[in-house]
C-alpha cells in the first residue's frame, strides 16, 4: 500500500461527497462562515462559571501594558514585586521600569551570543545548536530566572525614572536590527577564528561589536540612570523624597527580595517528576540566576502557589495564552470552545502528548493574584495581565481551574512553600535540556 500516494480528482470527489454526507455540514459552514470559529463554539455555561469572586485575592492596583512587545517575563516578575512595594508604601498604582531591564537584557543577550558563537566556531553552521543560536540572536521573551538574574545584577529603578518609549512599546523594528547585527558579527567571529586569529584579536573583535549594540541600543532606549531620586506621594498624600539612589540600592532599601530564595516549580509530564531541569542554553546573563526548574505533579504545582497567595504575595507563572482564551473578555477555561463537538472531531490531547508533539508552548507569563477556593479545592483563579486596562476587567482575567491544570507550565513560589519532599528533591543534580526542549 502507497501511503504516499498523491490526491486523485477520484478521491477528491470522495472527500466532498463524505463532507456533504454529513447531517450538519450546512449549518456548520454556515455558522463558521459568518461568525468563525471560536465564535460559533462558544460554551455559554463557562461565561456563567467565571465569576470575578474569589477566596484569597491580594489587593493590588491598575495593571500595566507591554504593548507591542514580548516583554511579558519582565512585566510579569516586576508585577510581584512593585506589589510589595505598594503595600508596604501605601502606593497603591506604583510602578518600576520595564525599560530599565529590558536595556540590560540587550546588552546582557549579546554578550552572552558573543560568546556561544566564539565557543561553537568549530561546527558547522548547519549543526543544530549552532542554528538554534543563529535563529533569535536576540529575543524579547524569557524566562524567570532571566528577569531575576537582571535584577540581582542591575537593582530596578521607578517607571518614572527610566520611561517607556516607541522603542521598547514597539519592538519590532529594534528586535530586527539587533538579530541582523548579531548574526553578522557571530559570523565574522567564526571568521576570525577559521583564520588563525590570536585570542587578543578575537577579544578586540568581541569588544567592538559590543561596543556597537550598546550604540545601538542606548540610542533606541536611553541610557539607565546610575543614580536617581524617588520622589512620590503615598495613597494618604504624603510626600516622600530619598535621593541619590543607585538602582540596587533602591532594591534593597525598597524592595529587598532575595530572588535566589524563589523555585521555579515546572510541570511537564513528558520528565520525570521530583527532578530538577536546567536550560543553559537560555541563560542571558553569564555566571547569573540559572534556569531551573523543580518538575511536579500538577496539584502540588496549584498548592504552594495557593499558599503564598493566602500570605498576599502574588505569583509569576508561564502559561500559553493563545489556548481557549477569550482576550476580550479576559477568559481563560479548557471547556471555552467546544470545537471538536461543533465540527464532529476529536482533537483531544494529554498534556504529556503536547508536549511531546511541540503542541504546549510556554508563550506568555503573567501573575496570579487571587483564587477562588471552594471546600478548600481551587475552581477558578484571578490573573493580572500586562495588555492594560481595556481587556478582560481592567486588564485582569479569569482562570478556570481546568485550564490551570491543562495550559499553565511554571509557576514561581518561595522556597519555603515546598514540603519536605520537593526540598529534598532540590538537592539532585539537575539534567541538562537541550535548547529546543518543550520548556524552553
Amino acid at each position: 500500500m502507497d501511503f504516499a500516494a498523491p490526491l486523485t480528482d477520484k478521491k477528491l470527489r470522495e472527500l466532498q461527497a463524505q463532507f456533504e454526507a454529513w447531517p450538519n455540514h450546512q449549518v456548520v459552514m454556515n455558522a463558521i462562515n459568518s461568525n468563525g470559529i471560536n465564535q460559533t463554539a462558544k460554551n455559554a455555561t463557562v461565561l456563567r462559571q467565571l465569576n470575578r469572586t474569589f477566596s484569597d485575592e491580594v489587593q493590588t492596583g491598575k495593571v500595566s501594558n507591554q504593548k507591542q512587545s514580548g516583554r511579558c517575563w519582565l512585566f510579569s516578575i516586576l508585577n510581584t514585586l512593585r506589589h510589595r512595594f505598594a503595600a508596604q508604601y501605601n502606593v497603591k498604582d506604583f510602578e518600576l521600569s520595564q525599560s530599565y531591564l529590558f536595556f540590560w537584557d540587550k546588552i546582557e543577550r549579546a554578550n552572552m551570543f558573543y560568546a556561544r558563537m566564539i565557543a561553537l566556531a568549530d561546527r558547522p553552521l548547519s549543526d543544530r545548536e549552532v542554528s538554534f543560536y543563529l535563529d533569535s540572536p536576540d529575543d524579547d521573551g524569557g524566562q524567570w530566572a532571566m528577569a531575576a538574574a537582571l535584577v540581582a545584577k542591575y537593582g530596578v529603578v521607578p517607571r518614572e525614572t527610566f520611561p517607556e518609549n516607541a522603542v521598547t512599546e514597539s519592538t519590532g523594528e529594534f528586535a530586527d536590527l539587533l538579530n541582523r547585527k548579531l548574526r553578522k558579527d557571530g559570523l565574522a567571529l567564526r571568521k576570525l577564528i577559521h583564520d588563525g586569529a590570536s585570542d587578543d584579536e578575537i577579544m578586540g573583535a568581541k569588544d567592538r561589536f559590543l561596543t556597537e549594540v550598546y550604540q545601538i541600543t542606548a540610542s533606541a532606549i536611553g541610557v539607565p540612570p546610575e543614580r536617581f531620586d524617588l520622589e512620590y506621594r503615598d495613597d494618604d498624600n504624603h510626600y516622600h523624597l530619598d535621593q541619590g539612589l543607585t538602582p540596587q540600592a533602591f532594591y534593597q532599601k525598597y524592595i529587598g527580595v532575595d530572588l535566589n530564595d524563589y523555585v521555579v516549580l515546572s510541570n511537564a509530564p513528558d520528565k520525570d517528576y521530583y527532578q530538577i531541569y536546567t536550560l543553559p542554553s537560555q541563560d542571558n546573563v553569564i555566571n547569573g540566576l540559572p534556569i531551573q526548574f523543580l518538575n511536579l505533579p500538577m496539584e502540588e504545582l496549584k498548592q504552594a502557589a495557593i499558599h503564598q497567595l493566602q500570605d498576599q504575595e502574588t505569583v509569576w507563572f508561564g502559561n500559553d495564552v493563545l489556548k481557549q482564551a477569550d482576550r476580550k473578555a479576559g477568559l481563560l477555561d479548557s471547556d471555552l470552545y467546544l470545537q471538536d463537538k461543533l465540527l464532529d472531531v476529536d482533537t483531544r490531547m494529554s498534556k504529556q502528548e503536547r508536549f511531546e508533539t511541540h503542541e504546549a508552548e510556554v508563550s506568555h507569563a503573567m501573575t496570579l493574584t487571587g483564587v477562588d477556593l471552594i471546600n478548600g479545592a481551587p475552581q477558578k483563579w484571578k490573573v493580572e495581565n500586562s495588555w492594560g486596562d481595556k481587556v478582560g476587567k481592567d486588564g485582569y482575567f479569569v482562570m478556570g481551574d481546568n485550564w490551570m491544570n491543562d495550559y499553565v507550565y511554571e509557576v514561581v513560589v518561595e522556597r519555603k512553600y515546598l514540603t519536605e519532599k520537593q526540598q529534598a528533591a532540590l538537592k539532585a543534580a539537575p539534567i541538562v535540556l537541550p535548547p529546543w526542549d518543550s520548556l524552553a
